[in-house]
């Protein structure tokens, strides 16, 4: 095989380790009774509080419509905060409770154990050579920042 071809599989490898490494992480968020799209949602309404509904929407990839039960449930759980945006009326700031900082602060913990184990396998250098090429993959792909396909469902 030439050194400039793509050696067969190459796609289907990387969706077996994001399937993989996806079904992990939800399993290590079950363990804290949420979603990996609440903890998507906990995290982004951490980073930019006073958020939108639909600016978490945009951020997560989902449609609207899907957010709002999201938030309910993480607003009946204690975690998030709607209060009416006083520059908007129509729009809802989201901020998190001080439980729901709390569970960011777990949620951080999980990630970084979880991308520690995932990336495990590889040497300080293929890390930083793998985040390069995936960031180009997922820029060249339209995927937001925050967004993860499973979420759009």
């Amino acid at each position: 095989m030439p050194s400039d071809a793509v050696p067969p599989r190459t796609a289907f490898l990387l969706a077996q380790v994001g399937a993989s490494a996806a079904d992990r992480f939800q399993a290590r968020v079950a363990a804290l009774g949420l979603t990996a799209r609440e903890a998507g949602a906990i995290r982004i309404i951490g980073q930019r509080p006073g958020i939108s509904q639909r600016e978490v929407a945009h951020a997560l990839g989902a449609p609207p419509s899907r957010i709002v039960a999201l938030l309910d449930e993480l607003s009946s759980s204690g975690l998030v905060d709607r209060e009416r945006n006083e520059a908007d009326r129509r729009n809802n700031a989201l901020s998190l409770t001080d439980e729901g900082r709390t569970m960011l602060s777990r949620l951080r913990a999980v990630a970084e154990a979880h991308q520690a184990e995932v990336l495990d396998v590889l040497e300080p250098d293929e890390r930083v050579a793998l985040a390069a090429l995936l960031q180009k993959l997922s820029a060249g792909t339209g995927l937001t920042r925050d967004g993860h396909p499973g979420y759009r469902g």
